[in-house]
């Protein structure tokens, strides 16, 4: 089984998004947002099967972890109020998705955020999408947009969400969303940057002290963090850190969205196999086809492929990381007999 760990709703019917751009111009004007859209299970079918399902199949995957569109997250847009409504309507439109195709995709949930704001409608509305069969969540380690007002991931704010996925046995991938800084191109910019931060706060931390049982998935390879690995390793040994082997990487995971061959090949010799989880981010960032290859640069399976990788390491990439790293995905998968 080939397991895509890092899927996106990007696809989602007109409605979905024109329900948003009514509820924040509603939000602007001081008054009440419409009801949210009736969307058929027609528009739905279509939507994944023109998009994620062809194209997950033609690149001989499996199934994927499929949360919503992260760009869309938008945690600066709004209000908590706001942000709890928008992540309810986008999870409850994954969950619909996992309802239609659920040999395919399994849920990952949108967490309600706002820059300053407590995390008590995060951590209801994670123990409601994973009551639903949701097995993951999506944290934004910068709910402003590009401006990083929110304390770093060791700080004691974000404990109560920590608790409760350690409670609830779930892992999350630390993904941002749109930038609203001009400085920062969302996704070649913030994206990397965010992933690279998150590391080195985790790095200067104690996190997973006090946490031993949280797992994080960084994806995008990691951001910067394998190609200067060595630098980190320095760093750890001059703010007197343990290793990184053991400081962080027993809870710490990255995923294979780097989008050409030298990139995988570095990741797959720098950081070990067994932290290296299997990811597309299928059409998301980069949809295009790279004129080098001839191929989608998103089609991260083809990478994988042709690394030169033992059996059991390209295995554990491709599928059994992801069930380790994510209980309750390996739990009803063996309950399909999988």
């Amino acid at each position: 089984m080939i397991i895509d760990c890092h899927g996106h709703y990007t696809t989602a019917p007109a409605s979905h998004g024109d329900w948003r751009r009514d509820q924040l111009a509603a939000h602007l004007e001081g008054g009440k947002a419409a009801a949210y859209p009736r969307i058929s299970d027609e528009e739905i079918r279509d939507s994944i099967e023109r998009n994620q399902l062809r194209m997950l199949t033609e690149r001989g995957a499996d199934l994927t972890l499929f949360s919503p569109r992260a760009s869309a997250m938008a945690h600066h847009e709004g209000d908590a109020a706001v942000s709890a409504a928008w992540a309810r309507a986008c999870n409850d439109l994954v969950a619909r998705v996992t309802e239609l195709f659920p040999d395919t995709f399994v849920g990952v949930c949108q967490l309600p955020q706002t820059a300053g704001a407590p995390l008590a409608d995060a951590v209801d509305e994670l123990r409601r999408c994973v009551a639903m069969g949701f097995v993951g969540l999506n944290l934004n380690p910068d709910p402003s947009g590009g401006h990083w007002t929110a304390p770093p991931l060791t700080d004691r704010y974000w404990y109560p969400l920590y608790e409760a996925m350690c409670e609830l046995d779930v892992p999350a991938m630390v993904h941002v969303s749109a930038s609203c800084n001009p400085a920062f191109h969302a996704t070649g910019a913030h994206y990397l940057a965010a992933d690279t931060t998150a590391f080195m706060q985790l790095l200067q931390g104690d996190l997973f002290a006090d946490f031993p049982g949280l797992r994080l998935v960084i994806p995008h390879g990691g951001g910067a963090v394998p190609y200067h690995w060595g630098r980190y390793r320095g760093l750890a040994d001059m703010l007197g850190r343990p290793t990184l082997d053991t400081h962080l990487m027993r809870n710490v995971f990255f995923d294979s969205c780097v989008y050409h061959q030298p990139g995988i090949d570095l990741l797959l010799k720098v950081i070990d196999p067994a932290n290296i989880l299997f990811g597309s981010e299928m059409v998301g960032a980069v949809r295009g086809i790279d004129p080098g290859t001839g191929h989608h640069f998103d089609d991260t399976k083809r990478y994988l492929d042709s690394a030169d990788l033992p059996d059991e390491e390209r295995a554990a990439i491709f599928s059994g990381n992801a069930r380790r790293v994510y209980p309750r995905l390996d739990a009803l998968l063996r309950g399909q007999g999988r």
